[in-house]
């Protein structure tokens, strides 16, 4: 069931979602080579803190740590480890959630670690540039399927495949609601866009195949063939004027 929310309930996303926007740009001057991600883990809990906000993850559905962090060819879910440094090459994409006051916010950025490949610095242009093409399809009057094929278009327009096990999703009092939104498909699909549903659009994007693979902690993502992924993510809320992220700093 698809719940719209009022402009209370949307204000309190947007409260929880702005703390998400400041960690994660708190993250961007914080990453660099030789800390583990442990150790980005551990900041961003100290952060949450500052904000007396709770990490929404931790424990959902048994995920061990506070925020999801994953490297180069980590897709998404990445357990947070004292082992995996960082270096300087890498891309990092890191996905925080965040629950305050019964409303969660969500938002994911992939950072370029010192100086980074052309292939990379092209592949976290063109994820970011998807996540913005299916923003825009996020207004009432489409469907669900409408910001999938914006997304899944732009990037195979660029060579590169659309992650087809994980989607984005509806936000709210739940971290997952519906619908779900897929980042691939055939326009006009799916529930109708409606004002005041609030979603969290999310292409994950890999360099080569689509295909992923779970390793043996149960979380990780890969992909199959060991190419670069990014992975970027905005909540958004529809409104009738036009769609408006709320995990975007002003």
């Amino acid at each position: 069931m698809i719940i719209l929310k009022t402009a209370h309930e949307i204000k309190k996303i947007e409260n929880a979602c702005k703390i998400v926007a400041q960690i994660l740009r708190d993250v961007k001057r914080f990453i660099k080579p030789g800390i583990s991600t442990i150790e980005i883990e551990d900041f961003i809990v100290a952060k949450l803190r500052e904000r007396k906000a709770i990490a929404a993850f931790k424990g959902y559905r048994g995920f061990p740590a506070n925020a999801c962090i994953s490297v180069n060819e980590e897709v998404i879910h990445g357990i947070p480890s004292k082992s995996k440094k960082i270096k300087g090459g890498d891309i990092v994409g890191v996905d925080i959630g965040v629950f305050l006051d019964g409303f969660y916010g969500d938002a994911a950025y992939t950072f370029p670690v010192g100086d980074i490949s052309d292939n990379a610095r092209r592949l976290l242009r063109v994820t970011e540039e998807a996540l913005y093409k299916g923003i825009e399809k996020a207004v009432i009057g489409n469907r669900v399927s409408d910001i999938s094929f914006a997304i899944q278009s732009h990037v195979e327009a660029h060579g590169y495949s659309v992650v087809r096990n994980f989607v984005g999703h509806g936000i709210g009092r739940s971290l997952h609601e519906d619908p779900q939104v897929p980042n691939y498909g055939k326009p006009g699909q799916g529930a109708r866009l409606r004002d005041g549903m609030t979603l969290a659009i999310e292409p994950m994007v890999n360099e080569g195949g689509h295909e992923v693979v779970v390793q043996n902690d149960g979380w990780t993502a890969v992909t199959a063939d060991g190419r670069l992924s990014a992975h970027y993510e905005h909540t958004v809320v529809i409104t009738k004027e036009a769609p408006k992220i709320l995990t975007m700093l002003d």
